[in-house]
């Protein structure tokens, strides 16, 4: 008979802990043991809600993809009357720390490392990430071409602005907007859409 896992600890629990883990020190750290120890509670229970540590670190991935993937091809998709506009939808995503985790993102990476399974995850979010940001810019009239490159240009800039963990303040951030839309677009965004975005992005 299956033992009643404690009442107190959820499954979501155990992949907080996990997750947390993984970010600080490595998905080489995520164990059961070491697990249980930070949620104070008896690693038999572990098992109540997963089949193994395989089993765990596939919900850590799972769960990366909701996080961090899903957001941005869903901003991506939204309706905008302009391709600036459809670019402050992206960036909503990355100044809302609820829509995309940069900590997660490169624990991630780095466990991709040694790890040939979480390799190929990272490539499939990468081309699924790069695939919805070229259809919106091609949604806005750009050729194949040019939207391919635009898009790279713009998910790369992005993806590397967080591994470089940038000290710039919000303030400083938004002086840049106007400029930033202009020079990824080759459009020049108006002054609701800067304004707009500005306010969101300081109120995070």
């Amino acid at each position: 008979m299956a033992v009643q896992p404690n009442a107190k600890v959820t499954r979501e629990d155990w992949l907080d802990a996990a997750r947390a883990i993984l970010i600080t020190e490595g998905a080489g750290e995520v164990k059961v043991l070491t697990l249980a120890g930070h949620l104070s509670v008896s690693r038999s229970s572990f098992y109540w809600y997963f089949g193994s540590h395989r089993d765990l670190l596939n919900a850590l991935l799972e769960d990366w993809e909701a996080r961090n993937t899903a957001p941005i091809l869903a901003h991506c998709a939204l309706p905008a009357a302009t391709i600036t506009g459809a670019l402050c939808n992206f960036f909503r995503c990355f100044v809302d720390s609820n829509r995309f985790d940069p900590q997660l993102d490169f624990a991630i990476r780095e466990w991709a490392r040694r790890d040939a399974t979480v390799r190929a995850r990272i490539d499939t979010a990468d081309q699924a990430r790069l695939g919805a940001v070229t259809e919106m810019y091609e949604r806005h009239g750009y050729p194949k071409a040019e939207a391919d490159i635009r898009a790279r240009i713009l998910y790369f800039m992005q993806i590397g602005y967080h591994a470089l963990e940038l000290r710039e303040t919000m303030t400083a951030r938004m002086g840049r907007l106007h400029g930033f839309l202009e020079h990824f677009t080759g459009r020049s965004p108006t002054d609701a859409e800067v304004a707009d975005f500005a306010r969101f992005a300081m109120a995070q």
